[in-house]
């Protein structure tokens, strides 16, 4: 099956390498770009890619704006987007993870480190980039404020010792494969708990299971 994608960048220079690497690769194709949010908005809506790569600074509409559009809490049927940032100019991150975003990763990712980002929310999968989870959730966390306790307990009651160490482990920012390490367990014990967490809590992915964990207490920040 040949993966569709959106490309949203308001430089065009950006864009052409977004295109050139995807349509390079034998199971996806670019159907559209977009240099400004509010036309990524129309045509994803119109061509129902499988993902849209999404920046977050661009005119007319910014990416945090024209995700919560796409992938929204509101939204009847979401489009997948992966927000590809940079971080040294973005302060938008959890924003844009809280709009509906599966993942985001930095613009320095290598090619194979962005194809793979694109098969990983076309599954319906959710992607952090490893290599700087750290460092974004510990700078963006900062400005976090736990709007209740009652969503901590409400976790503390609904999952099990083991699944409450896995969230937090998520929230880290580890892989499953970590998660896996740290604990002494399987890697798909790890994935079923992950399952089990995801239902229970009623989080849409493992992204937005970080925002979870960060805005109830169950994880302080740094």
């Amino acid at each position: 099956m040949t993966l569709t994608v959106l490309v949203c960048d308001d430089q065009a220079l950006v864009r052409t390498g977004f295109v050139t690497i995807f349509d390079a690769q034998p199971d996806m194709t670019v159907v559209g770009e977009a240099s400004d949010g509010r036309t990524g908005v129309d045509l994803a809506r119109r061509l129902r890619p499988d993902v849209v790569v999404m920046d977050v600074r661009m005119p007319v509409m910014d990416g945090i704006q024209a995700t919560t559009l796409l992938a929204g809490p509101e939204v009847a049927e979401p489009v997948k987007v992966l927000v590809v940032t940079t971080f040294n100019l973005d302060e938008y991150v959890y924003d844009a993870l809280n709009a509906g975003a599966s993942g985001f990763l930095l613009k320095d990712a290598t090619p194979p480190e962005l194809v793979a980002a694109v098969h990983t929310v076309a599954r319906g999968e959710s992607l952090i980039a490893p290599a700087v989870t750290g460092r974004l959730i510990g700078r963006f966390a900062q400005r976090i404020r736990p709007a209740t306790t009652a969503g901590g307990s409400a976790a503390a009651e609904a999952l099990t010792p083991r699944e409450l160490e896995v969230l937090r482990l998520i929230a880290t920012g580890m892989s499953n494969r970590e998660i896996a390490g740290t604990l002494v367990i399987g890697a798909e014990t790890v994935k079923t708990y992950v399952s089990r967490i995801l239902t229970k809590l009623n989080l849409r992915d493992r992204v937005h299971a970080v925002v979870y964990a960060y805005e109830t207490g169950l994880v302080q920040p740094r």
